[in-house]
């Protein structure tokens, strides 16, 4: 029965992970997007989307690992860190795509970013492997910080 409550709390936490994702749905990013200037070191189109599907699949992963890791103590805290850098995800492309506004989502981006590293920071005490999983995630949203920021500075 453990191990049904475990597979059902890794299910919860890969959702949970994934609900930034919802925002994509929502807006398109043909058209607009296409007419940027862009550096050269832009990622191909067809990147993205296998890239965010395995830093989803490894945060909810290190979300799980934190839960269930380091008692209850502090959980609250660490988990509003959480929740609020997926909430900041989750706005991010709402505000570059479907506002046309990359300041802004650069703005949200680097307040994305920080509590990014404030969640890992928060993780590694509960669970050295959350911390970790958080990593590539970490390195991916700065990697698209300063691809915003470069987008911003190009047009």
């Amino acid at each position: 029965m453990k191990g049904l409550k475990n597979v059902g709390r890794v299910l919860l936490f890969q959702l949970i992970a994934f609900l930034p994702s919802l925002g994509a749905l929502a807006v398109r990013t043909d058209g607009w997007y296409a007419q940027l200037s862009k550096p050269a070191w832009n990622p191909p189109p067809a990147v993205f989307g296998p890239v965010w599907t395995a830093l989803y699949v490894l945060i909810g992963l290190a979300g799980y690992f934190a839960w269930t890791r380091g008692g209850r103590r502090g959980r609250l805290t660490v988990f509003a860190v959480y929740g609020m850098q997926l909430l900041l995800n989750a706005l991010w492309t709402p505000l570059f795509f479907g506002l046309h506004r990359p300041a802004l989502a650069l703005a949200d981006l680097i307040l994305m970013w920080f509590l990014i590293l404030l969640c890992i920071g928060r993780f590694a005490p509960r669970s050295r492997l959350a911390a970790w999983l958080m990593l590539p995630y970490f390195l991916w949203v700065s990697f698209a910080g300063a691809l915003n920021a470069a987008i911003v500075w190009m047009n």
